[in-house]
């Protein structure tokens, strides 16, 4: 052990906070020292975890670096330091709670709340409705729906096929489609 460090057994706490208040070093590293086992215990206790206290106990010595000129060498430092070790643990679990709550939140908005078979009677329901829909267009227009919208064929295809111009088969589409999405706003009731 330096010379130093042996210096500084032999302060008081009270010594060890106004030098530390000077931005002493070492009488840091003995207050570090005298101290970091009982904080760690006492963290540890209340996180039940070796990871999560020892991360505290760092943070806890990090602020009282930072904020070295406002100690009072006049307070008990000891209880300045389960205060601050206390209020860490809190913030601790007030972010683990928020972190918590924003995973659910997130999984429920992510996550289909509707079950496959639930998935199956949609899907069934819907080509139903679309089925219906599709019988209220007129034999011309409901054929070149059918070709492009069910089939998949394209516009080209379709107007070769039935002889007709491809502006014809989009015009067909287009009023088609208004008809089919109506219908379906009407049988689902959506606005």
């Amino acid at each position: 052990m330096s010379k130093i460090c042996e210096n500084y057994l032999l302060l008081t706490e009270k010594e060890l906070v106004e030098s530390l208040k000077n931005g002493d070093k070492y009488a840091f590293e003995q207050l570090y020292h005298n101290y970091k086992v009982r904080i760690y215990r006492n963290l540890l206790k209340m996180v039940k975890s070796d990871e999560i206290a020892e991360e505290l106990l760092q943070d806890l010595f990090v602020k009282i670096w930072i904020s070295r000129e406002k100690l009072n060498p006049e307070k008990s430092f000891r209880s300045y330091l389960f205060k601050i070790a206390e209020n860490l643990v809190y913030d601790f679990f007030r972010k683990a709670a928020l972190n918590k709550k924003l995973e659910t939140y997130l999984i429920s908005v992510s996550v289909p709340t509707t079950s496959p078979i639930e998935q199956h009677i949609y899907y069934k329901e819907g080509n139903y409705v679309l089925a219906k829909a599709i019988e209220q267009l007129p034999p011309k227009r409901k054929q070149v729906y059918i070709l492009c919208k069910i089939e998949g064929r394209s516009y080209e295809e379709v107007s070769r096929l039935l002889g007709v111009s491809v502006s014809t088969v989009n015009e067909h589409i287009v009023k088609a489609s208004s008809v089919v999405k109506k219908y379906f706003l009407l049988s689902t009731n959506i606005s």
